[in-house]
């Protein structure tokens, strides 16, 4: 090599060395400049995201289910029925806010409370079994106009809004659910009396005919108690949508001020809902027990959707983007980035994780919805004898037990010690 040639490459590598230099220091300045609040603004920005468009599909809900009282047939019962399906979907990504905030925790029994003696609603099949010593279990609000518990009588003539809520955990009983989402399920599909076997509840429209063509009775309290819960599921949203709201003194206010403190509820919230809730109350209570009664979404057989969007929320507040109902992005400063300025490996294997858990739920989602002759609802993986079916389900809780080490190797590496998710008392 030539002394020019010489010159050259060492004028090459000082400029590449120059430029990989400037890169790796502007790099090094984005990571610095995103602190605490600002990744606290932006999940608070998501919050309120999810929290409307759970708002935006209720009413969309609220539309479907005023046609099928207004003329009830079999595409207005149908279209009701998929307005729900699609009504979970932002609705089950909002519930890593849940055991994180208070608020939301303390708010949630009214809006998505399971499983529930649906007998305290309306009419059940003789084999239903019922929480052993419930006074309500078989109530039936659509068929009474009073209620009677020994010498307790209660005026349920008037379905409203405020009624129904009155009546949650009524006897101090947690199986007595009068509203939310479960409550509407239940009142759109009836019950699911197919065990482990396939299919879902099969209410007929007919239970909503006013007059003659009624089935089952009392089809004008059942159209009342419909549309009541209903009206109850929006007024409940739009609460934590203004909890959410920027720019108002409200909790969101509080939440983006508490630095340290509020990544500490981010995190617990991601543990806790993928450990303890979802691993353990929502999939391995059912698994253990070979129990479709304990499965989430029991009546309409949506179970594989909701685990899916469940742990969909949990990698939304790690990555800090969400990706709205109308196909827009809410995105900004997250966990991720505060990791990665401190450990990007970890980082890398936090992503790999959340891969892994979502890749995991997907075969349950395939496995739901794939070809008839070898669909499969979670309420028959639940089998006992049904190793494959199983299988899906432990993978499942696998991932997620294994992503739930690295949430807590997160709040490690950004300095928050025990974290200690909520495991709800299971061992795994």
């Amino acid at each position: 090599m030539t002394e020019i040639e010489g010159g050259i490459v060492r004028k090459y590598l000082v400029k590449n060395i120059v430029l990989m230099a400037t890169a790796l220091l502007a790099n090094s300045h984005a990571l610095a400049t995103v602190d605490s609040k600002a990744v606290l603004e932006n999940y608070a920005d998501i919050a309120h995201a999810v929290f409307e468009d759970s708002l935006i599909t209720a009413q969309h809900l609220q539309v479907q289910v005023d046609a099928l009282i207004e003329k009830p047939s079999e595409e207005t019962l149908a279209a009701a029925k998929d307005a729900w399906i699609q009504a979970r979907v932002p609705y089950q990504q909002s519930e890593v806010f849940r055991f994180g905030n208070a608020n939301v925790d303390e708010w949630e029994g009214q809006v998505n409370a399971w499983p529930l003696d649906e007998g305290l609603i309306d009419y059940v099949n003789a084999s239903y079994e019922h929480e052993m010593g419930n006074i309500g279990a078989t109530a039936n609000v659509v068929a009474n106009t009073e209620l009677i518990f020994g010498a307790d009588k209660l005026d349920v003539s008037e379905i409203t809004p405020e009624l129904l809520a009155s009546l949650n955990e009524l006897g101090g009983s947690e199986a007595n659910v009068a509203t939310g989402y479960h409550a509407i399920e239940f009142l759109l599909w009836g019950q699911d009396l197919n065990g482990t076997n396939a299919g879902a509840g099969q209410r007929s429209h007919t239970d909503y005919i006013q007059g003659k063509g009624c089935t089952n009775g009392n089809c004008d309290r059942r159209a009342a108690y419909l549309k009541a819960a209903t009206e109850l599921l929006i007024s409940d949203l739009e609460e934590m949508v203004s909890q959410w709201q920027a720019g108002a003194d409200n909790y969101r206010a509080e939440l983006v001020e508490e630095g340290q403190n509020g990544l500490r509820k981010m995190l617990f919230g991601m543990g806790s809902l993928s450990l303890g809730e979802l691993a353990g109350e929502r999939m391995k209570v059912s698994l253990e027990a070979n129990s479709p009664e304990d499965e989430h979404d029991c009546f309409s057989d949506n179970t594989h959707n909701s685990h899916y969007y469940n742990a969909k929320g949990i990698r939304n507040v790690y990555l800090g983007e969400y990706k709205r109902v109308d196909g827009s992005t809410v995105s900004g400063a997250s966990l991720s980035d505060l990791v990665k300025a401190k450990d990007e490996q970890l980082d890398v294997q936090m992503r790999a994780d959340l891969d892994a858990t979502d890749a995991a739920l997907m075969v349950m989602v395939d496995t739901a919805e794939g070809r008839a002759d070898r669909q499969q609802a979670f309420d028959q993986m639940i089998a006992n004898g049904n190793k494959a079916g199983q299988k899906i389900i432990t993978d499942a809780i696998v991932a997620l037990v294994t992503q739930t080490r690295s949430i807590e190797q997160v709040a490690n590496t950004i300095g928050i010690d025990n974290l200690e998710p909520d495991t709800a008392d299971h061992a795994f």
